[in-house]
Formats: structure tokens, sequence, C-alpha cells
């Protein structure tokens, strides 16, 4: 095994619920904007990946404010503000690693497998979480971040997934990708990853078929259900 590569939001954290769906809620507030997304209509929403592609894809539904002339900048100016608002709560605490996330990174560095994170959303947000709820002693052994930014498609394509192949010098059938969603999925199998699922409440009822496993946590004790040696054993079984 090489490497361990997680997404960010849904897999480090449930950050989409009561993180960025209440963050883009309070940015459309601010801006008053008569919108506030509602759990049942984010999850939907989720299927449009990206933060600035799923504002657009909900304006071009349902009406753009008629304040704002300029769309391309409005959705840049909402977001920017939406990525603030995101990281204070960040910030603030009230938004917990999973379980299992402290325990498992804990594993691969002991185990000395690189480690990246591969995350459709803004650079500095997913940067706040690795470094802030991960710590430094953690965050440091990380020799990727890559986020929406760096890509011109994002995931289900798997760009993101094949520029991490490129920066860690890997082989993406000896490493194990950990996602939440089956865009997340789509793109780790289209770059050749092994991949674990980790479910939330948003994606629990998706399609996981191509899943080389498939968990609703990473445990920690007494729940424990993936290990650093359960993904060693799963890799050399597929490369038997």
């Amino acid at each position: 095994m090489e490497a361990l590569i997680f997404d960010c939001d849904g897999v480090l954290v449930d950050t989409e619920r009561d993180g960025h769906r209440v963050a883009f809620n309070m940015a459309f507030a601010e801006k008053g904007i008569d919108v506030e997304w509602s759990i049942e209509e984010y999850q939907k929403l989720l299927k449009v990946a990206g933060g600035k592609e799923r504002m657009m894809y909900y304006f071009d539904g349902k009406g753009w404010p008629s304040q704002f002339d300029d769309r391309v900048q409005f959705i840049l100016d909402l977001h920017q503000r939406k990525t603030q608002f995101f990281m204070q709560l960040i910030e603030s605490g009230i938004l917990p690693l999973r379980p299992g996330i402290k325990r498992i990174v804990d594993g691969a560095i002991a185990s000395n497998l690189k480690l990246a994170v591969c995350s459709t959303s803004n650079e500095k947000s997913v940067r706040l979480i690795v470094e802030l709820l991960l710590g430094k002693e953690r965050s440091d052994n990380f020799q990727a971040i890559l986020s929406g930014d760096v890509v011109s498609r994002k995931k289900p394509d798997p760009e993101i997934y094949n520029l991490c192949i490129e920066k860690l010098s890997i082989n993406p059938k000896n490493c194990v990708v950990v996602e939440d969603s089956r865009n997340g999925l789509i793109a780790a199998k289209a770059a050749n990853f092994n991949c674990l699922i980790t479910t939330n409440e948003y994606t629990a009822n998706e399609d996981f078929t191509e899943a080389d496993k498939l968990v609703d946590e990473l445990g920690d004790e007494p729940n424990i259900q993936i290990t650093i040696n359960d993904l060693k054993l799963l890799i050399k079984k597929k490369n038997i």
C-alpha cells in the first residue's frame, strides 16, 4: 500500500447539513436574497459538484435575483462570502471530525503511507479543516491538499484524482481513496483507485455497487469498522 487519500466534505467531517448548507443560507440572507435551502432541498442539490456550480444550477432552475446584473460576478462574490461563513463555522468547533478519522490517519502515518485530500470544495476551507481539526502534527504529513480550484472538471470527472497520482507519484492500484458519495466513487474508480465508501446522512441511499468496501463510518473503539491492516489486505487481494 502506497497512499491513503481522503475526500473532505462528508468524509473528514459531516460538513454538509450544518456547515455548507448553513453557510449558503447565511450568505443568501446577507445579500438580501429570499432563498433558504432546507435539508431536503440541499440533499438534492448535492448531486451538483462544487458550490458555485450548485448555486448556478439552482438559480437557473428557480430564477435569478433581479438586483444583480452580472451573474458570474454575483456567484463569485456570493461564494466568497459563503466560504467566509463556512470557515467561521469550522473555527467555532461545532463540526467535529467523523469517528475514526484521527485513528486511521495515525495508522497511515505509522505505516509510512503517503496522505492526501482531494475535494471539490474551496482550497482555504479544506486546508482549514485539515490543519485545525487534525492538528499540525498530523496535517504536516499530508503530501497534497487538492481542491476544486485546481481542476477544470469536478467529480465525477477523475481529473482531481489523476492530478493526485501525478503529485504523489503513486500507482493508484496500490492506494485507497475514502469517499462518501457516488460522484466521488465514480471519479476514484475512473482514475483506477481502490475506493472505500463511508456513508453519511445525505449519501446513505446512493448506489455504491462499484465500491471495494462500504461502511457507515470508519469507527473508533468499541465500534472500529476499518483499520489500516484491512486496507492493506484489500489491496493485496485485489492485486493477486
